[in-house]
């Protein structure tokens, strides 16, 4: 009987085939969907200014690697997820010299600063946005209905009671479906649910921060409705505005989010409510990206007190 040879190696001891351009592969196909969406209905001045961003970030990236004599991370894809994400945070009718100084920070800035991929702490496509809203609120608030073309309120600002003139708010279909103002990659929820569950059956993401984050919103908006809207207020406050862009491809980013399953669980909740609070008594209409900003600086604190116990030292004290 031949023997049974075994090789004895160190942990970890679990492989996989995924690397980090597989992986952005696979959010690349999962935005195909939202990509198309706001196209279709922004037109070419959606196609530009989503060009405009990847290609920026993509320059923005190999520029820096040139300049400090770094690896050539360029061809990783991140950059272009990274482009297509900031993209979908801004409006469509942006100027594009304001998308490329909005890529460049999210890349120089947010990303390499830092230390590259897996070393941001924080999402840099929401850092740009926020950046870019501080710079140039006015161009950022700019929106434009898909229906007619003409500039006009979104629905969030309609909700918030910005908005002067009796304006309507869009149907639960409308929004649905992406026929409301609105930045470009937000408006379509249908679109991003199908990204959504590309990236579960990928195994690219789990299900805990989009769900907990969708439900927390949808309870709490429910339980503090607004726009006379009944029982719907909590599914209409997750079909529009940046929900649930920021809620499956933003807050599930890895370098950003908890390592534990309980960890990202809190990380959720509480995001979701901070983004309720913002909307309903904060001085500005939508509180995605501030929501996903604010809880992104306390996932080292979140990872420390909220980790798996160490196999065998169940019951085992300390000395002293």
């Amino acid at each position: 009987m031949a023997e049974t040879m075994f090789t004895v190696s160190s942990s970890p001891h679990i492989r996989a085939n995924n690397t980090v351009q597989t992986i952005m592969r696979d959010v690349i196909i999962a935005l195909l969907p939202a990509t198309i969406a706001g196209i279709y209905f922004f037109k070419l001045q959606a196609l530009a200014v989503i060009i405009t961003a990847v290609v920026s970030c993509i320059l923005s990236e190999w520029i820096w690697c040139k300049a400090t004599n770094s690896t050539n991370t360029a061809n990783d894809l991140s950059a272009v997820v990274t482009g297509l994400l900031l993209a979908f945070n801004v409006p469509p009718s942006l100027p594009l010299w304001m998308v490329v100084i909005g890529s460049v920070f999210t890349i120089i800035v947010v990303k390499c600063l830092f230390g590259g991929i897996g070393q941001n702490i924080v999402n840099p496509a929401l850092a740009g946005r926020a950046f870019l809203l501080a710079s140039y609120p006015v161009a950022m608030t700019a929106w434009t209905n898909p229906v007619d073309g003409a500039t006009g309120a979104t629905p969030l600002a309609i909700l918030k009671g910005v908005e002067a003139g009796g304006a309507q708010l869009p149907s639960l279909g409308q929004a649905f479906i992406g026929q409301v103002g609105g930045c470009i990659g937000e408006t379509s929820a249908l679109a991003l649910l199908i990204g959504f569950a590309y990236l579960l059956y990928r195994r690219v993401i789990t299900w805990h921060i989009p769900v907990c984050y969708l439900g927390t919103i949808l309870v709490l908006g429910t339980i503090f409705g607004r726009g006379n809207l009944g029982g719907m207020a909590g599914l209409y406050e997750i079909m529009v505005g940046g929900v649930m862009l920021g809620g499956i491809f933003m807050a599930t980013d890895y370098t950003t989010s908890p390592m534990t399953k309980k960890g990202q669980i809190i990380f959720a909740v509480i995001a979701g409510a901070l983004a309720i609070i913002i909307r309903k008594w904060g001085g500005y209409p939508e509180g995605c990206s501030y929501s996903i900003l604010i809880m992104n600086l306390f996932v080292p604190l979140i990872d420390k007190y909220v980790k798996p116990r160490v196999f065998g030292t169940w019951g085992v004290k300390k000395n002293g």
